[in-house]
């Protein structure tokens, strides 16, 4: 799992028929101190996250064990929306509310 913030969406009316109905945002991941370091993603959207939400992302064959990618091409997915992150006792990520 990497730790990823949302930073854009997808859009692609042709598609995979497994694909359909499937909200695509692009994820980057994120340092601890919610800094972006990693190159952006693709992934499929299971929690119904927005931009700019930090999320936990999983990739590769673990991508597809939810409910909704299974038995998808799918390579990565949101399956949680980050609340907080805490380092060595120290929070250093709180979700705005």
């Amino acid at each position: 799992m990497l730790i990823a913030r949302v930073v854009g969406d997808v859009v692609a009316t042709i598609k995979d028929d497994k694909m359909t109905g499937r909200k695509l945002l692009i994820v980057r991941e994120v340092s601890v101190q919610n800094e972006l370091v990693g190159k952006p993603i693709v992934a499929v959207d299971t929690v119904d996250a927005g931009i700019g939400d930090v999320v936990l992302i999983a990739q590769g064959s673990s991508a597809r064990q939810t409910v909704v990618t299974k038995e998808t091409p799918t390579d990565a997915v949101i399956m949680a929306i980050v609340d907080s992150v805490q380092v060595e006792g120290e929070t250093s990520f709180r979700k705005e509310r």
